[in-house]
C-alpha cells in the first residue's frame, strides 16, 4: 500500500473531483467539441450532443459525490471507486473501436482514461485511511 498522509490524500482527491467535474461541466456546455476529441466528426451528430451531456452529467454527479463525502466527513472511496470504474468503461469503450476513432486523439484518449484509472486505485486506498 501507498504511504501518503491523509491531508495530501484529501487534497489529492478533492484535485480529482475538480478536473473530473471540470470535464463534465465542459461536456454539459460543449458537447460537441469534446465529444469530437473522442469520436471526431460523430460529433456533429445531434444524437452525439446527447450522449456528451449525459456522460458529463455522470462526471458532474461523480465528483459531487466526493467532495459532499469529504465535506461531510462520510467514507469517500466508494465513489473514488465508482469513478475508476467509469474511467474503465470509458477504456473498454475506447478500445473497442478503437480503429473508428480519430488517430490523432484515441491514445490521448486511452491515456487519460488510464490515468482516471490508475489515479482511483490509488486514492481510493488512501482517502479513508485517517
Amino acid at each position: 500500500m501507498i504511504t501518503i498522509k491523509p491531508a495530501t490524500a484529501i487534497r489529492a482527491t478533492q484535485a480529482f473531483a475538480l478536473l473530473r467535474g471540470a470535464i463534465g461541466l465542459t461536456a454539459l456546455v460543449a458537447p460537441a467539441a469534446l465529444a469530437a476529441t473522442w469520436i471526431g466528426e460523430e460529433a456533429n451528430r445531434s444524437g452525439s450532443e446527447v450522449l456528451s451531456r449525459a456522460m458529463g452529467g455522470r462526471d458532474i454527479a461523480l465528483a459531487a459525490g466526493i467532495l459532499l463525502s469529504i465535506r461531510h466527513d462520510a467514507k469517500v472511496r466508494g465513489w473514488v471507486e465508482a469513478a475508476g470504474m467509469a474511467d474503465f468503461i470509458d477504456l473498454l469503450t475506447t478500445l473497442v473501436s478503437f480503429n473508428k476513432l480519430p488517430k490523432k486523439s484515441r491514445w490521448a484518449i486511452l491515456g487519460m482514461a488510464g490515468a482516471g484509472i490508475a489515479a482511483s486505485r490509488i486514492l481510493s486506498q488512501v482517502v479513508d485511511s485517517q
